[in-house]
């Protein structure tokens, strides 16, 4: 901040629909603006501290990351998703309190944000080109290019960028081919080879259907049907038919019950 410019003493914070935390008051209105001033909340400050922690064997300074942040710690629960912050001097890396943390962008080109935003895009990009085997080297303007279109299509649909989302997409990084694509690009291939698959259910319902030893139960019912259906003749009336039949038939012998 500035020099000469009043320090923020508090500020009232909602929680918004994306469940991110969005500026809705300050104590210092005049050199802030709170539309669309979005704050970064103890659980993303603990996420950004994880992402940054490899950086530091590329040259990571921690004094820059201090001065990019104001921090502030609960002060109390309004209700109704807002929340009043009170301002501490604890140091965000250090704490050991949950610490909600404002981005200093009071001076949004050239002040202590935009400062830690350039800092970190280039030992992200130092850190691929030593990680990643790339035909030619990754350069920070290619990569500042890819972040600019990406936040460019959001303002144009409309979306209210969040700052945590600007830091993540610098840290997380990954240029096209390498990374979350390639992961995406196996993920879709193994859907497709499952999808050719037979369902291991289905296929074992078909060799129960036609397992001939499962049968016996439907034959034994369906004989028995057929028996409950027919008028019961005692042995001697079996046995007259029986001979009528030999006596009637012509040439060829007809299939007996009996």
């Amino acid at each position: 901040m500035a020099k000469g410019i009043p320090q923020l003493e508090w500020c009232i914070v909602r929680l918004g629909e994306d469940h991110n935390w969005w500026v809705a008051e300050v104590s210092d209105s005049v050199h802030w603006d709170v539309d669309g001033l979005s704050i970064i909340d103890p659980r993303q400050v603990d996420h950004i501290i994880e992402l940054i922690d490899p950086l530091r064997e590329y040259g990571f300074d921690s004094d820059l990351f201090e001065r990019a942040f104001i921090p502030f710690r609960i002060a109390k629960d309004l209700g109704k998703g807002k929340v009043r912050l009170a301002r501490t001097k604890q140091p965000l890396l250090e704490s050991e309190e949950k610490l909600f943390a404002l981005p200093d962008v009071i001076d949004e080109e050239n002040g202590p944000y935009a400062d830690f935003l350039d800092h970190i895009t280039r030992l992200r990009v130092k850190q691929l080109n030593d990680l990643l085997d790339f035909e030619e080297k990754l350069t920070v303007d290619e990569v500042e290019d890819q972040l600019r279109e990406s936040q460019n299509n959001d303002y144009i649909e409309g979306k209210a960028v969040h700052l945590f989302a600007e830091l993540t997409a610098i840290l997380d990084f990954m240029p096209a081919g390498h990374g979350d694509d390639d992961d995406e690009a196996e993920k879709s291939t193994a859907e497709a080879d499952e999808a050719d698959l037979p369902d291991v259910e289905e296929e074992e319902d078909e060799k129960m259907k036609n397992d001939a030893s499962l049968k016996w139960d439907d034959d034994d019912e369906e004989g028995g049907d057929d028996d409950a259906d027919k008028p019961k003749k005692a042995d001697g009336d079996e046995e007259e038919d029986s001979d009528e039949e030999e006596d009637d038939k012509p040439t060829k012998s007809k299939r007996s019950r009996g």
